[in-house]
């Protein structure tokens, strides 16, 4: 289930978001040929492009709009992450195109090629939800009925906890292996032990529809109603009111891992938006210049 369906039943009055500068047609018409955006990650090999994990397969895009299909398996790519120090390596998990379950999948050509790491526990999985630790690369966490954990780069996989309700993203911390965020309905969870037990991590309990963490430690999250807000340390502060957008909350988010002032969003009108100064204001990624 993506994220959107997850939040339909909180958010059934949304409307479309609002941005400062007109998105390119070409671009626009893309995005609802490609299908739901399950993921987003700048490319390490040239950061000006970003990686889009979509319904239909793996793209790149540029500023000027211009997108190109990565690889020929026309996967649906549910979850999506690149490794933080290996950028020829990528991640994934979903549904082929010929249906059924993928079970963990890897490619180390940039994505042109891959194949099955690992089925998963009770696989092959379909994690809609995944993320691998900045602290150490090898432990990975995915979402497939339970959380589950590796800690051998995605070779085998064990169960870490039950998921904690509705889960909608997950995100491992940068300084702690050990540590995992959850964005649920509920709000945003943090576990210090794989995903055995939750507890609160910010005091509003409004839906949490989307959490992310720069190799530095930081948390960033969008809860609905409220706004996008950064935790540096145990310090929260709301970069962006959640009516700057209208109607619209975000959905994924990419953090250029070389200026984490550089970040990029997917929204829940299918927008795809970019920001210069670490997340306050917002333009259109592919401008119509």
């Amino acid at each position: 289930m993506q994220k959107p369906t997850v939040l339909l039943a909180f958010l059934l009055s949304f409307g479309t978001l609002s941005a400062h500068a007109a998105e390119s047609p070409a671009f626009a018409n893309f995005m609802k040929q490609a299908g739901h955006i399950h993921g987003i990650a700048v490319n390490p090999g040239d950061p000006s492009q970003l990686y889009l994990a979509t319904h239909r397969g793996l793209y790149l895009v540029s500023p000027d709009g211009k997108t190109v299909q990565v690889s020929d398996a026309n996967h649906d790519f549910m979850g999506f992450a690149v490794h933080p120090t290996e950028p020829n390596r990528l991640f994934g998990s979903g549904h082929p195109s010929s249906g059924g379950n993928l079970g963990f999948i890897a490619s180390t050509d940039g994505g042109k090629t891959w194949g099955q790491l690992s089925p998963g526990v009770k696989g092959p999985v379909d994690f809609h939800a995944m993320t691998i630790s900045n602290a150490d690369p090898k432990v990975m966490y995915g979402l497939y009925g339970s959380i589950q954990v590796s800690r051998d780069g995605g070779h085998t996989w064990a169960i870490a906890g039950p998921a904690p309700g509705k889960v909608i993203d997950l995100a491992a911390s940068a300084t702690d292996a050990r540590t995992l965020y959850a964005g649920t309905t509920e709000g945003v969870l943090e576990s210090k032990d794989e995903g055995r037990s939750w507890q609160s991590a910010y005091l509003i309990t409004r839906p949490a529809s989307l959490v992310e963490t720069d190799k530095d430690g930081a948390v960033y999250v969008f809860m609905v109603g409220v706004g996008f807000l950064k935790r540096q340390g145990h310090d929260w502060t709301r970069l962006a009111s959640a009516s700057d957008f209208g109607e619209g909350y975000f959905t994924h988010l990419a953090i250029d891992p070389n200026d984490a002032q550089r970040l990029y969003a997917t929204t829940s009108t299918g927008e795809l938006l970019a920001s210069i100064d670490g997340g306050q204001h917002w333009q259109p990624f592919a401008q119509n210049l």
